[in-house]
């Protein structure tokens, strides 16, 4: 596969994003709430003069709990002309796919299953491969 990848920690995990589709990984300092969004919408940051909307990665996947986030890091990512920072629990170096996604085997939860493209092997081991989209349309809600 030789895709390039951004890994990264999110909800406990080993977790990559195409790095193709990351504009940059930067620290987020200041979230302003954006009153009547999901949990998982954090709110706005901005960088450069834009605005983006910051996603709780743990809690998109449906999580009950946010992880510890130390740095506060997040990969900027643009989906429709929209840019979102996804906060993840670490940001590591940049890798290489070795290998085509494979399905994910069970026991990750249904936020796993959903919201990745399958796990593909890197040098730090079988990662998670992040669907961008699937994971800022958030978790799955219960029709009301």
């Amino acid at each position: 596969m030789n895709e390039l990848l951004l890994m990264c920690t999110i909800a406990g995990r080993r977790a990559a994003i195409p790095a193709i589709e990351v504009q940059s990984v930067i620290e987020v300092e200041n979230i302003t709430p954006i009153p009547g969004t999901p949990d998982f919408i954090l709110g706005l940051t901005a960088l450069r003069s834009q605005a983006l909307t910051v996603i709780d990665c743990s809690l998109a996947l449906g999580l009950e709990e946010t992880a510890e986030h130390s740095e506060r890091r997040a990969a900027v990512v643009e989906i429709e002309g929209h840019l979102y920072a996804l906060l993840v629990e670490e940001a590591h170096d940049v890798g290489e796919a070795r290998s085509e996604p494979v399905a994910v085997p069970g026991g990750f939860g249904e936020g796993w299953q959903r919201a990745a493209r399958g796990m593909v092997e890197t040098d730090g081991g079988p990662t998670l491969l992040v669907d961008i989209g699937q994971l800022i349309s958030g978790p799955l809600r219960e029709a009301a």
